[in-house]
């Protein structure tokens, strides 16, 4: 029974999010958003929403761990395993828009959040200040949206397959807003079961909250961005494809993370492993986008490859850490001096070898043969 209720809270979950992704999605073309605004705010927001809902839900059930875990878990899937899975499937391009401004704000939320966690939790004059962040990002967004071209507009339009009648017809608008309150109260359900189930199943095992929520839930609840990721990749909408990953983990911290706090009466809880380990490591996983994005405009399949394999590091950490294993020991040191400074330096090296081809070709230009 246990067993049957996730399941049933994490299909609910995903059906939920499809709803409101597709209502939300095809109601923005009225306003005119473009391909990748639409990624950063509506579908990264819709594929959110099964987030804030758990986080929400499991906050006012007295499960605080469960909340940040989900985050800070879905955060480092986002970018290592979606972006990376995504990246192996077509190269994935980079606009530099999201270079530019998209990941820095990412880092800085991120960086932020580590900030607000350092006395063991978030209060909620703290999430007030995400909420704005989040509000303000989605005016911006919106804003700058508007000063795309117009073959930009006609192009999503055709991606949603919306035409000028429908853009018009009220039917169709208000069938739009029918999917998007239907798809929220199946995430209201979902999140529930979901939170009753993973809860009631960590006890049984002896399983704390926090790795509940990092593993199992997080996972459960990334399946819409993993979906609207992978989905976007083999039909080639490369630019919904990482926006969509950077939006969302830009939309977990300030508005899941946010609201949550709001609603929770004594803020949201951070527990000490989470603000040792897993906060960390969220923050290095969003500082590593820039690098890898700014190299050549582009996540190459070496480079999906790259984040697939720390992912899958990520989780072994993760089991070693809640089953005290004696290779814990052995696996941090390994990863500590040698994988990672080797990777800095090779990060670093590209880095520099792209600075050095982007001076030449502007060169190239200037100069006149």
């Amino acid at each position: 029974m246990i067993l049957l209720l996730f399941l049933l809270g994490l299909a609910l979950l995903i059906g939920g999010a499809e709803l409101l992704v597709r209502g939300a999605s095809r109601l923005a073309v009225t306003v005119g958003i473009t391909p990748l605004v639409v990624g950063l705010t509506v579908v990264a927001f819709g594929t959110s929403a099964p987030e804030l809902a758990v986080s929400v839900r499991s906050t006012l059930a007295g499960q605080g761990s469960l909340a940040i875990g989900n985050v800070v878990g879905s955060n480092i899937l986002n970018i290592l395993l979606i972006l990376g899975l995504s990246a192996l499937i077509l190269p994935l391009t980079v606009p530099q828009q999201l270079i530019r401004f998209d990941v820095p704000l990412m880092i800085a939320a991120s960086a932020l959040l580590f900030l607000f966690a350092q006395d063991g939790s978030i209060s909620r004059k703290e999430s007030g200040l995400l909420v704005m962040g989040a509000i303000l990002y989605i005016f911006f967004t919106v804003w700058q949206s508007k000063r795309e071209s117009a073959r930009v507009q006609k192009e999503y339009e055709e991606n949603f397959e919306v035409t000028p009648r429908e853009k018009q017809s009220v039917r169709y608008v208000l069938l739009q807003f029918v999917l998007i309150a239907l798809g929220l109260g199946l995430l209201v359900l979902g999140a529930h079961w979901l939170v009753e189930g993973a809860v009631t199943f960590a006890r049984s095992l002896g399983v704390s909250e926090l790795i509940i929520g990092l593993t199992v839930i997080s996972i459960g609840t990334s399946l819409p961005e993993i979906a609207a990721t992978l989905m976007a990749s083999f039909r080639g909408k490369r630019e919904i494809a990482v926006g969509n990953v950077i939006g969302s983990n830009l939309f977990n911290i300030l508005a899941v993370v946010g609201l949550t706090g709001l609603v929770a009466p004594r803020g949201v809880p951070v527990p000490p492993s989470a603000l040792a380990f897993d906060l960390p490591v969220m923050v290095a996983v969003a500082v590593v986008c820039l690098p890898i994005f700014f190299i050549g405009g582009r996540i190459s399949r070496r480079a999906g490859g790259l984040f697939c394999g720390y992912y899958g590091a990520y989780l072994l950490f993760v089991f070693l850490s809640a089953t005290h294993h004696v290779a814990l020991h052995t696996f941090h040191s390994v990863m500590l001096f040698f994988v990672l400074p080797l990777t800095a330096i090779m990060l670093l090296a590209m880095t520099v070898q792209t600075i050095r081809s982007n001076r030449r070709s502007r060169t190239a230009i200037e100069v006149p043969d």
